[in-house]
């Protein structure tokens, strides 16, 4: 299997929060390919600079090789996909990773439940 981490399953997994599921952890550790969107670090930037997060990102993004994880950039392809969403979510970053979900496609891990209406590739935890 073949996933994409939503931010916040991201920040939980190097946070080691319990608010990660034993689904998600299951689904991260037997993954074939883990990737995370630069938009998430973009977003989690953001989010930290607004002091609405308490983070260490350098700590985050230096981890994620060791992890395995894989660094997914955002296209152009990505950006295109946004105009066939539906408007069920309008949080630019959930969009994105939603398009980039769907471009590649990857499934999408998330703990947000509106995002499952967006395809059968979301992964709810």
């Amino acid at each position: 299997m073949h996933l994409l981490l939503d931010t916040h399953v991201l920040i939980w997994w190097f946070s080691a929060d319990p608010h990660l599921s034993k689904k998600a952890i299951s689904l991260i550790t037997e993954a074939e390919e883990v990737y995370v969107s630069s938009a998430s670090i973009w977003e989690a930037t953001i989010k930290k600079r607004l002091g609405k997060l308490d983070v260490d990102l350098s700590l985050i993004t230096t981890s994620l090789e060791k992890e395995g994880f894989i660094e997914l950039p955002v296209r152009i392809s990505h950006t295109l996909q946004t105009l066939k969403l539906p408007e069920i979510h309008r949080d630019p970053f959930d969009r994105i990773l939603i398009a980039q979900a769907l471009s590649e496609p990857l499934r999408f891990v998330t703990a947000d439940c509106a995002l499952q209406k967006y395809s059968d590739l979301i992964e709810l935890i």
